[in-house]
């Protein structure tokens, strides 16, 4: 984890960075005294988590914390002060955690296992398969620039976290059309969409590259009913499923063998 610490005190702020440093799970951290150099910093580099004091000059740790995740939604906040009236205000915008000072190692970590928690367990996205192949994040429909993207995207659900290639993925969407190049193209255009899209919702993590034309969907933070029948049998399979893409009807097939068995 990459960790960005702020506080205006300059002492204050040496002993926070030394307690998130004692963690095993943090890389490196990036310390500020000043909000808004840290706000600039943050639009051009990422952080895992961000370690806030509340009560500082200029803008102040509240609306740090906004613009923050508001730059990069993934972000974890954790307030790290010696106000307690703050708490209300601070859960208000979704922190991970809250820390009165004086910070302590053993603090820290506590908080950092949490955020590995809460990180792990997490759906990022809800897909359903039986019936027609729909994808949603935060519960709202998520839309496709390219209907050519959502398609590539219901490939890789279809092979259940099963890594596949470039190639392959071509053999399955373009089955009557055997320009390879013509195809890969297609395709490269298609994962930048589909890469931009889930970006747009703070969701890439669900997209795993291996190699250089090898990818496959981390199916720990997908929600989706297809996977959940393969695994318990639950929700039962009424004969539909990705009814959109001709491609998906052997996997349909095995469905319906496997309800009936």
């Amino acid at each position: 984890m990459k960790a960005l610490a702020v506080d205006d005190e300059r002492l204050m702020l040496n002993a926070l960075s030394a307690a998130v440093k004692a963690s095993p799970d943090i890389d490196g951290v990036t310390e500020f005294t000043s909000c808004s150099a840290a706000l600039e910093w943050a639009k051009e580099n990422a952080a895992d988590v961000a370690f806030l004091d509340i009560s500082m000059r200029g803008m102040g740790g509240l609306a740090l914390a906004e613009k923050l995740l508001e730059i990069q939604p993934k972000m974890k906040i954790v307030f790290c002060t010696g106000h307690s009236e703050y708490a209300v205000d601070a859960f208000k915008i979704h922190v991970s955690g809250y820390l009165m000072k004086p910070i302590t190692a053993e603090a820290v970590q506590r908080e950092i296992d949490h955020i590995k928690l809460t990180v792990k367990t997490k759906k990022l996205l809800t897909i359903r398969c039986f019936g027609t192949f729909e994808v949603f994040a935060d519960g709202k429909p998520l839309t496709f620039k390219r209907s050519i993207a959502k398609e590539v995207l219901a490939v890789l659900t279809d092979r259940f976290g099963s890594g596949i290639t470039s190639k392959q993925i071509c053999a399955i969407i373009w089955q009557e059309n055997t320009d390879d190049i013509k195809n890969m193209n297609y395709l490269r255009q298609a994962f930048s969409d589909l890469r931009k899209t889930l970006e747009s919702v703070g969701v890439e993590d669900v997209l795993l590259r291996s190699g250089i034309h090898s990818y496959s969907l981390n199916t720990e933070l997908v929600d989706c009913d297809y996977f959940r029948f393969l695994q318990c049998g639950e929700p039962p399979f009424r004969g539909e499923y990705m009814k959109q893409y001709s491609w998906a009807e052997e996997t349909c097939a095995m469905l319906l063998n496997r309800g009936q068995s």
